[in-house]
């Protein structure tokens, strides 16, 4: 129905030519608007209640002194159904960090929390069925897991800023899980007008970018740079995902339009991840809570991770 809708816009009452350029675009703009922005307030306003049962505190409960193994993948599962963004990673740091979280299992989490998030899973399924959703979900846990294991196992406390283990607990924040039903459906309906105004803007920026993407650039050229056949694709994605800022339901349109373009599943992914878990102002955000060394520490093992995933998935798909 909306395809139609989009159609009808573009060519009846705009009265476009189907054949050229600019209308394409404009039909994958208002299809894709329409669609996506459907889907995210149904998504939103249903996680949303989910979420009402995982409140900080409760988060931060649930992750204290686990065995760091056990603890990395607990991490790693409640970051798909928290509501955190890479935006919120120094307060929630210095959170976990203040109940006594251990660090590796500390970034599971936030790695989890903005790359693996539900609202990214189901858009994901809803543009491009369960088995891509299925893929993404479980490359990013495990990215997730294996760099949260990796930086418990180099103990790198020490390059954690001091005045993140200074800081003091101000008092535990209102436990929303004790609400009633009603209570949370109230609760997911603000969260969920909160949440588009946020992100509606960024939305539609990249689905205008992926409507150019469809409307004009040949159909041979990303197979040509980005496809399978050129083994430097997967890095060149992740370099141009780490100046971008944007969380993952934001950039899934230009995710989209780039597979329709023949983009590499592999390279995709390398991309997609990049832009959700390794973007340039993020790391500006994580150096006020850590010292250099282990900032560096932390892009190079996503980098590694990520092309990883990106050559391995190109390799079997």
């Amino acid at each position: 129905m909306i395809k139609v809708f989009a159609s009808y816009l573009v060519y009846d009452l705009f009265g476009m030519k189907p054949d050229a350029r600019l209308s394409g675009a404009l039909e994958f703009f208002i299809y894709d608007t329409i669609k996506i922005l459907l889907l995210l307030s149904v998504i939103i306003f249903a996680v949303s209640v989910i979420r009402s049962y995982f409140p900080p505190e409760r988060t931060k409960r649930i992750l204290t002194h686990k065995r760091e193994f056990i603890g990395n993948i607990l991490a790693a599962f409640l970051g798909i159904v928290t509501p955190f963004c890479s935006c919120s990673a120094v307060p929630l740091f210095i959170g976990f960090i203040e109940a006594g979280v251990p660090l590796g299992v500390t970034f599971s989490f936030l790695i989890s929390s903005p790359m693996v998030n539900e609202v990214a899973v189901v858009l994901l399924w809803g543009l491009f069925g369960w088995k891509i959703a299925l893929i993404y979900m479980s490359t990013g846990l495990l990215v997730a897991i294996s760099a949260g294991l990796i930086i418990g196992k180099l103990k790198l406390e020490k390059w954690v800023e001091d005045y993140v283990y200074r800081i003091k607990s101000l008092g535990a924040a209102v436990d929303i899980a004790k609400q009633t039903f009603k209570d949370r459906l109230m609760y997911a309906r603000e969260n969920t007008t909160d949440i588009l105004k946020k992100v509606w803007a960024y939305v539609i920026v990249a689905i205008g970018i992926g409507g150019f993407i469809h409307g004009y650039v040949p159909e041979d050229f990303l197979v040509r740079y980005a496809g399978p056949q050129n083994p430097f694709a997967v890095p060149i994605a992740v370099a141009l995902g780490v100046p971008l800022y944007s969380n993952a339901a934001g950039v899934i349109p230009i995710v989209y339009a780039l597979m329709e373009k023949g983009m590499s599943m592999g390279t995709v992914l390398a991309f997609m991840m990049a832009v959700t878990a390794l973007s340039f102002p993020e790391m500006i955000i994580l150096r006020k809570v850590l010292k250099i060394k282990l900032l560096v520490v932390f892009i190079s093992i996503m980098t590694v991770t990520i092309i990883g995933v990106g050559y391995l998935f190109n390799a079997i798909l």
